[in-house]
C-alpha cells in the first residue's frame, strides 16, 4: 500500500485522471474487499470518486456484470459527470423520466446502471424481470434517506437482491439508533443482533463503517492556503455606502421596540451589494482586484471558481459574468434547469479553454464535486460560515495534484458589527 503523501496516475493495474491519495485508495480498498460497506466520510472526502473508481476496478477485474447506483434525483448529473471523469469506458444507462424510458433503460445491457430512490420504487413492481434480477453491487447515494425504516423507499431499496451492499453518507447516523439500523439493515442485512444491542451494534459498525473526518486526512490532502485580501472603498461606492448607512440607520431607530433582526440584517443585505457594486455608476474596487488575479491564475493553467451569494444583475454572479466575459466564464446558479446546470459543469471540467466559473453560493457551494478547480474566490463573505466553508473547500477537495488557494474580497470599513449593536440597543436584546 503506498504511503501518506505518495501519489500516482496509477494504481490498481489501471490509470487514473487524477493521482489518487492515501486515504480515497484506503476507501476504494475497503470497498473491494468487503461485502458490507458504509463509507461516511465527511462531505468533501469523495465517497462518489471512491464509489466509481471501485466499481471501475471489479468491472475491469470482470468480478461483477451487473452493478446498481441508486441516488436522489439531483444527485444524478454529478454521478454522470464522475463516472465520465473517473470510469469513461462504463456506459450507464439511467433509470429516470417517463416509465418508457426508465423500462428502455433497466432492460439495457450494461456493467452499472444508474436511478434514483423513487424510481426504483415505482419499477420494482412494474419491472421485476430487469429491477428485481440479482444485483452484483447496490450503491446508495445520500443513505440516510432510509433511515425510515417504514418508508416505502427504504423497504424497495432493502428488497433488492445483492451480493454486495454500499451505503453512502456524510451524514452522522449514531445519535438516532433507530436511522442507524434501519441504514445498517440495507449494508449489512442480518447482521445485528438485536440481542446484543450496544456491543453488538458497536463491533458491527468497526467491521462496516469507514468514516474519516477531514481533519483526520489533513496530511493527505493538497495544501490549501487561505486568504483575506483588505480593500479599500472606491470613491463612488464609499458615498453610496454612506448614504444608504445613514438612511437605513434612521430608518432603524425609528422602529423602537418594533426592531427585529430581520431588518438589521435588510441593511447589511443593502450594503454588502454596494459593496459589491456601485448602484449608480458600476465602480467595484473587488472587481478591480478580481480581473488581474483571474488574469494571473488563468495565465498559469489553474481553473478558477467565483462565488457570490447573490445571483442577480447589477451585484451577483450574472452582473460579474458579464464583467468577466474576457474569460468566458462559465456559469451555475439555481435558476437554471438540471440539462444547463450539467452541461455548464461539464464544459468547465472537460474543456481546457474554459478557466473560470462563476456560481451563486448556495447553487454551487455544496454537492459538487468540480474536480478541475485549484483556486477558489469569494467575490462576497455569506454571514453563515456553514454555507460559506463548503465553497472554500470545493475546489480542492478532489484535485490532489494542485496546490488550492482560497481567496475572500473584504472591503474595509463595512460596519455589520456596529449594525448589530444598534439592534442589540433597540431591542434590549
Amino acid at each position: 500500500m503506498a504511503a501518506a503523501g505518495e501519489a500516482s496516475n496509477e494504481a490498481f493495474g489501471l490509470n487514473w485522471p487524477y493521482p489518487l491519495f492515501f486515504y480515497p485508495k484506503e476507501g476504494i480498498e475497503r470497498l473491494l474487499s468487503n461485502r458490507s460497506v458504509l463509507l461516511a466520510d465527511e462531505m468533501g472526502l469523495g465517497k462518489t470518486i471512491q464509489a466509481v473508481a471501485a466499481l471501475r476496478i471489479l468491472a475491469a477485474r470482470r468480478e461483477i456484470e451487473r452493478a446498481l447506483i441508486v441516488c436522489p434525483v439531483g444527485l444524478i448529473a454529478q454521478w454522470h459527470r464522475q463516472i465520465r471523469i473517473w470510469a469513461p469506458e462504463l456506459t450507464v444507462p439511467t433509470a429516470l423520466g417517463s416509465r418508457d424510458q426508465r423500462k428502455a433503460a433497466w432492460r439495457t445491457n450494461a456493467a452499472l446502471h444508474l436511478s434514483s430512490f423513487e424510481s426504483v420504487r415505482a419499477d420494482l413492481a412494474a419491472e421485476p424481470a430487469s429491477v428485481g434480477r440479482p444485483w452484483d453491487v447496490v450503491v446508495i447515494d445520500e443513505a440516510q434517506r432510509i433511515k425510515n425504516a417504514k418508508s416505502d423507499v427504504a423497504a424497495a431499496v432493502k428488497s433488492l437482491e445483492r451480493a454486495q451492499s454500499w451505503a453512502l453518507t456524510g451524514t452522522p447516523l449514531e445519535n438516532r439508533l433507530e436511522d442507524l439500523l434501519s441504514v445498517l439493515d440495507f449494508a449489512a442485512p442480518g447482521a445485528f443482533d438485536p440481542k446484543a444491542m450496544g456491543v453488538g451494534l458497536r463491533g458491527l459498525m468497526s467491521r462496516v463503517q469507514l468514516r474519516r473526518r477531514r481533519a483526520e486526512v489533513l496530511g493527505d490532502l493538497p495544501p490549501k492556503f487561505a486568504s483575506v485580501i483588505a480593500l479599500d472603498l472606491a470613491a463612488t461606492q464609499r458615498a453610496a455606502y454612506r448614504k444608504a448607512e445613514e438612511k437605513g440607520t434612521v430608518w432603524l431607530r425609528s422602529l423602537g421596540r418594533e426592531l427585529r433582526i430581520s431588518h438589521v440584517l435588510e441593511l447589511i443585505l443593502r450594503l454588502k451589494q454596494i459593496c459589491n457594486f456601485c448602484p449608480e455608476t458600476g465602480d467595484s474596487a473587488k472587481l478591480d482586484d478580481l480581473r488581474p488575479r483571474l488574469e494571473a491564475f488563468t495565465a498559469a493553467n489553474a481553473k478558477v471558481l467565483v462565488f457570490s451569494q447573490f445571483v442577480e444583475e447589477p451585484f451577483g454572479v450574472l452582473r460579474l459574468a458579464r464583467e468577466l466575459r474576457v474569460f468566458r466564464p462559465q456559469i451555475v446558479t439555481g435558476g437554471m434547469d438540471q440539462p444547463a446546470r450539467s452541461a455548464s459543469l461539464d464544459s468547465f471540467e472537460r474543456d481546457q479553454t474554459r478557466r473560470v466559473m462563476v456560481l451563486s453560493l448556495r447553487a454551487g457551494g455544496t454537492g459538487l464535486n468540480l474536480t478541475a478547480a485549484s483556486r477558489v474566490i469569494h467575490f462576497d463573505r455569506w454571514w453563515n460560515t456553514r454555507s460559506r466553508d463548503p465553497g472554500r473547500g470545493q475546489g480542492s477537495s478532489y484535485r490532489p495534484d494542485k496546490v488550492g488557494r482560497g481567496d475572500r474580497l473584504y472591503l474595509r470599513g463595512h460596519r455589520r458589527r456596529a449594525l448589530l449593536q444598534t439592534l442589540q440597543r433597540g431591542s434590549g436584546a
